[in-house]
């Protein structure tokens, strides 16, 4: 009876394993599902900035925001994790990425080696882009600099430091759906709604998470603990910015200058200066959705004794 109920556990745990290993698998791009294709190297260059590329990739303590090196430290409840060298060096960045590679990374959040990459990269809101758009985006980081230097690895706890263990989180986190517009919007509303959910990625920071680092679909947009450990991100629906016009955001994605007189903090500094690079109809149309989005209360804030200023 024993040996019965051993070889069964033995059974059950292996179809387990199968079960996770078969769920867990990288997702990629095939090669054929890149056909020929002119890149628009203006159209890459408005990528890079809605998408912040230069934000988390550019070497820190320089201003120069095509030294895509990496280095930066971005703290999280899992770990510390470290944004890695893009800049197109054949040793240390992604010079000798192909195309189909670059796709698969930002889309699918797997390496060129077949690898998981974290969330902290974020590909779940880059999944909903464009493919000629993150095509564009390649060809325009070929452009930039090469610069040289491999960044350290991430800083991450057990279990946290199983790859193969994000294959659950996109399981249970990621679509893999394109962005769907609304029909009955104006395509400058489109134009704002598909930048701020796709490679703008607003809601990785001005949402919630769950323990899992899931964002809370109920409270998208509105606000949280910063995923990088201090301060509190505000919400951005109309519960949050009753009292900020579409003018008033759109000079916001511009200057950084908020409608009382204060100036963006924290991370949201190296936030503007991509913003700042958009044309006027793109920070315009930004701001339109924004507006538009339904009012949803956040998470309550903690009680503290002292206001903290916000990001």
């Amino acid at each position: 009876m024993l040996r019965r109920i051993f070889l069964l556990a033995i059974l059950a745990g292996a179809i387990g394993f199968g079960v996770f290993w078969w769920l867990t698998i990288p997702a990629t791009v095939a090669a054929d599902a890149l056909p020929a294709y002119q890149p628009d190297l203006a159209n890459g260059l408005t990528t890079f900035n809605a998408g912040g590329c230069s934000s988390c990739h550019a070497v820190p303590k320089q201003d120069d925001r095509t030294k895509l090196g990496g280095g930066l430290a971005i703290p999280s409840p899992f770990g510390t994790f470290y944004a890695p060298n893009i800049s197109p060096d054949p040793n240390d960045g992604i010079g000798r990425w192909s195309e189909v590679d670059f796709v698969t990374a930002v889309m699918k959040g797997t390496s060129p080696s077949g690898a998981h990459y974290f969330p902290a990269f974020p590909y779940p809101s880059y999944q909903h882009a464009k493919v000629s758009d993150v095509r564009d985006l390649f060809a325009y980081l070929k452009t930039l600099p090469p610069v040289t230097g491999k960044v350290r690895n991430h800083d991450l706890p057990f279990p946290f430091n199983i790859r193969r263990n994000v294959g659950v989180w996109k399981f249970l986190f990621m679509n893999g759906k394109p962005f769907i517009a609304d029909a009955s919007r104006s395509a400058h509303w489109y134009r704002g709604a598909y930048l701020v959910n796709s490679f703008g990625h607003c809601a990785e920071c001005h949402s919630p998470r769950n323990v899992l680092g899931g964002i809370v679909t109920a409270q998208r947009f509105a606000g949280g603990p910063n995923p990088e450990g201090e301060g509190w991100v505000p919400n951005i629906t109309p519960r949050g910015l009753s009292d900020w016009s579409v003018k008033d955001i759109a000079y916001f994605l511009e200057s950084g200058q908020t409608p009382d007189g204060d100036s963006a903090g924290g991370s949201m500094v190296r936030v503007i200066r991509n913003t700042s690079q958009l044309s006027p109809s793109d920070r315009d149309a930004i701001a339109e959705y924004i507006k538009s989005l339904p009012p949803v209360e956040g998470p309550p804030k903690p009680v503290k004794k002292e206001k903290e200023k916000e990001l």
